[in-house]
């Protein structure tokens, strides 16, 4: 791993530095949860933990400003855990490979957890500090935002103080993000009945890759290809032409993310081949035109397997080829108020097997409308259960509505243009930030998310840009000493 601590500003990237080597996705957040007692401890801070293990550190505010009002700096310990296929890392116990290049760090063939480590190692630079000048703080470490926001959802009245957050959470230096929308999933469990596989048959497996992936939130609006739509295309194509036979379907990890990689296991009659292979070139050749600008890298391959000893009944893999082509995914409404923003989406993020006889599909649902999140999340429901599967959906968290009044806004566009000579855009964002759900527990909070750039988030492209973390520190900096 290559250190990051000559980077500037110093402290921010030394903290970076250090939570990369601690492993720390979803829903297995104890070591930086350890990590980050143990600086409290070090530090002499206040901490307490609540009953779902959200963090909260505090410090005292600094001389002439006790009477300022409470400021809560917000981030969430957990991160995303994805890597290319060939990439050997144990996201439970291997540090994250970073490393410097053109002006970006980025990771070695995993994601770098940028999101929303540098929201983490900000506010502990500035705990760690005697001469940054603030109110009473509070740092919140929120567990479990990326697989579910179960931390904020658990969150209790009472547990803060403050009546500022700023939510260290978003990924475009230069905006300052004012209200988000609101998501829920929907996960199906399909049992689905099978039979031993004809000993005359050949299993070919068939692999989708090279995909870009990407945020289903922030990039959902930019068509990149779904590995699980693309490799159920060629499947029910071919299962029309040949008449296949499906044993294992499996592609996407994480349900905020695009799935970048797919894999099936088929059986097809012996005499077949030579005109499976003909089709399947012919498939790839016209997947390659039709997604040549967005994916240059997509790449889809068909290699002859072992055996297996089951396969699907054919009623059963034509209701699932049927349903997975009818799904829908990306873009489903535009927002009417807000030029360029979408208003509402759906992500079919990953199929798998959770068991002997049973694919589990997960899909996730987002909008700025709370009528119109349930309204898609019903449909995928719906389509689901026509194909005879059993259906779940999720608590769900409510989107964040823009108050364009907010006096830490009209604070924060002030210190902006003092700062940085340009007005900052003010914008709402379709992916979710814990805003929302801060607001039902605590009403009276005065928010705003801002971050450094970060790209590729969810992915192994996720990169964060180095110039813009110092930028995002002096507006923090100057934030928590105009702050009223």
């Amino acid at each position: 791993m290559q250190k990051l601590d000559s980077l500037k500003p110093e402290e921010v990237w030394g903290y970076f530095n250090e939570i990369l080597a601690i492993p720390r996705i979803s829903k297995k957040e104890e070591k930086i949860i350890t990590y980050l007692i143990s600086f409290a401890k070090k530090h002499k801070l206040s901490h307490k933990r609540d009953r779902v293990g959200n963090l909260l550190i505090s410090k005292p505010a600094t001389k002439r400003f006790e009477l300022r009002k409470g400021i809560i700096l917000q981030s969430h310990a957990d991160m995303v855990g994805e890597k290319q296929a060939e990439v050997k890392h144990d996201f439970d116990k291997d540090p994250i490979n970073s490393y410097q290049e053109e002006g970006w760090v980025r990771a070695k063939g995993t994601t770098l957890g940028a999101d929303d480590g540098i929201g983490i190692a900000a506010s502990l630079a500035i705990l760690a500090s005697g001469a940054i000048e603030h109110g009473p703080l509070e740092c919140l470490f929120t567990i479990d935002e990326e697989s579910g926001m179960t931390g904020a959802l658990g969150l209790q009245p009472g547990f803060l103080k403050g009546s500022i957050l700023l939510n260290l959470d978003s990924e475009d230096e230069g905006e300052i993000f004012i209200g988000c929308a609101g998501g829920i999933d929907t996960v199906a469990s399909y049992k689905y009945k099978k039979r031993r596989v004809k000993r005359n048959w050949i299993a070919l497996r068939v692999k989708v890759g090279g995909l870009q992936g990407g945020h289903s939130g922030d990039e959902i609006h930019r068509g990149y290809g779904n590995s699980v739509k693309i490799l159920n295309r060629f499947l029910w194509n071919a299962d029309q032409r040949f008449k296949i036979r499906l044993s294992t379907l499996e592609g996407g990890k994480a349900r905020n993310a695009i799935p970048r990689e797919s894999e099936a296991l088929i059986m097809a009659p012996t005499g077949s081949l030579d005109l499976i292979r003909v089709y399947f070139e012919s498939f790839v050749s016209i997947l390659r035109s039709e997604m040549e600008v967005i994916e240059p890298e997509f790449d889809m391959t068909l290699e002859q397997a072992d055996p297996p000893e089951f396969s699907m009944r054919r009623k059963s893999q034509r209701k699932l080829f049927n349903a997975l082509y009818a799904c829908p995914h990306g873009v489903v409404a535009m927002s009417q108020e807000i030029p360029g923003l979408v208003e509402t989406s759906t992500n079919l993020a990953s199929i798998k097997h959770s068991g002997e006889d049973t694919l589990e599909i997960v899909t996730s649902q987002r909008s700025s409308v709370e009528s119109a999140k349930q309204d898609i999340a019903n449909r995928m429901g719906s389509l689901f259960s026509l194909m005879g599967a059993s259906v779940k959906h999720s608590d769900g968290y409510p989107g964040w509505k823009p108050d364009i009044s907010s006096e830490v806004l009209k604070i924060s566009e002030r210190v902006y243009q003092e700062l940085f000579l340009k007005e900052p855009d003010v914008k709402a964002i379709h992916a979710g930030l814990e805003c929302g759900l801060f607001l039902q527990k605590y009403p009276d909070l005065d928010m705003i998310s801002f971050g450094p750039t970060i790209k590729g988030a969810h992915t192994p492209e996720e990169r964060i840009r180095i110039d813009t973390v110092e930028k995002f520190w002096v507006f923090l900096l100057e934030l928590l000493k105009q702050a009223p």
